[in-house]
């Protein structure tokens, strides 16, 4: 019963990387397949260059996954971990939705170049994580900025409270 959850771990990603790896090999094969076989004629030199780049472009996050799910082992051989979890988000989902939009893109560059696009949206998501993460700092030291109408109208009520004379009430003798 020890290390259950490692165990369980372990298998969970090794079918993980299975169906990855089946993804990426089906995609290559169907890229393959049709532009170079069926459509041949239109297969030029930009082709291999856009297999070898999106060979190269599933390699690295394949690789990087592969090492975040490898388990370890203690010097008996005994498991100690089994890998990270693959199902959270973070860098690992980051990793995985590189691998959709390169299977994407190179699927559907079988019909359109312009398909090729779509990898814009790769650092177009990450300018905006970064300017999210950017602009939580510079709000913390500017204070003003914009406000939205119900804030606005709050702080109005606050402030006409405020400045009322305040009376106190005493009791007469």
């Amino acid at each position: 019963m020890a290390n259950q959850g490692a165990k369980k771990r372990k298998e969970e990603n090794a079918r993980h990387m299975a169906n990855i790896r089946r993804l990426i090999v089906a995609c290559n094969v169907i890229y393959v397949v049709v532009r170079m076989l069926i459509f041949h004629s239109t297969f030029t030199w930009k082709n291999w260059v856009a297999l070898l780049l999106t060979s190269v472009i599933y390699y690295i996050p394949y690789q990087q996954l592969a090492q975040m799910a490898n388990p370890s082992y203690a010097d008996d051989g005994e498991l100690l971990d089994g890998g990270f979890d693959m199902t959270t988000g973070g860098v690992c989902g980051y990793l995985h939705d590189v691998i959709y939009i390169t299977s994407f893109v190179q699927v559907m560059s079988i019909i359109s170049g312009k398909f090729w696009y779509t990898y814009l949206l790769i650092p177009g998501f990450g300018a905006y994580k970064s300017f999210g993460f950017f602009r939580g700092f510079m709000s913390q030291s500017s204070e003003g900025g914009l406000e939205d109408e119900k804030t606005r109208k709050k702080r109005e009520k606050m402030e006409k409270k405020a400045s009322r004379a305040q009376f106190v009430k005493t009791r007469k003798r």
